[in-house]
């Protein structure tokens, strides 16, 4: 039983673009304000020059896209919520992995496929099982990575608030992604500028 409840709250994180209509939120954000979101997903080396793209309005529908790119990845902004923007930047097989799943189909990939969502995730709790709760877990930065055989995923850990890889995917869809976080939300960056060698 806790093993379903834990999966109920994992997988809730995913709701809002999977709900049983597939319609998506509305979003009356300009496409410069939805470019800027879309680009603080990952590092400059990825989003410089990614395709970025809007959300389908329907399950089926067409990705808009808002800034073309070149670079065989594509980045998609947050769904607008005040207080879990949740960009995210994805290289071709990973793209692919996100349309065939909302669309209901089975993806069928020959790679590994990966993501970059350095303004993290919100993932609901026992205490706040809402995603939409403000007081929700906010994974910190985070890459996400699909496999041709999500089976491989499926004995590992599905607990994304104790801060280690966990794995997670939408709600009534087939396949698992693993989510790998690269530090914890409100942790500062430990940077110190090079000293210089003596020869």
């Amino acid at each position: 039983m806790k093993r379903i409840a834990a999966l109920a709250i994992l997988f809730a994180s995913a709701c809002a673009i999977a709900q049983t209509d597939m319609s998506m939120p509305k979003d009356s954000r300009s496409d410069a304000d939805k470019i800027a979101d879309a680009l603080k997903a990952g590092p400059e080396f990825v989003t410089k020059d990614a395709t970025v793209v809007d959300w389908p309005k329907t399950k089926d529908g067409e990705y808009r896209v808002l800034r073309p790119g070149t670079n065989g990845w594509t980045c998609l902004p947050g769904l607008g919520a005040a207080h879990q923007d949740e960009p995210g930047c994805y290289d071709a097989a990973f793209f692919k992995w996100i349309k065939d799943t909302l669309a209901g189909r089975t993806p069928h990939l020959d790679r590994v496929g990966m993501s970059y969502m350095y303004a993290g995730k919100w993932l609901g709790t026992k205490d706040h099982p809402s995603q939409d709760d403000p007081h929700a877990f906010h994974v910190g930065p985070h890459i996400m990575i699909v496999t041709p055989d999500s089976n491989e995923l499926t004995l590992m850990n599905r607990d994304g608030t104790g801060g280690l890889a966990y794995v997670n995917g939408l709600p009534g869809r087939p396949g698992l992604f693993l989510v790998i976080p690269i530090k914890q939300w409100g942790d500062p960056y430990v940077t110190k500028p090079m000293e210089p060698m003596n020869h």
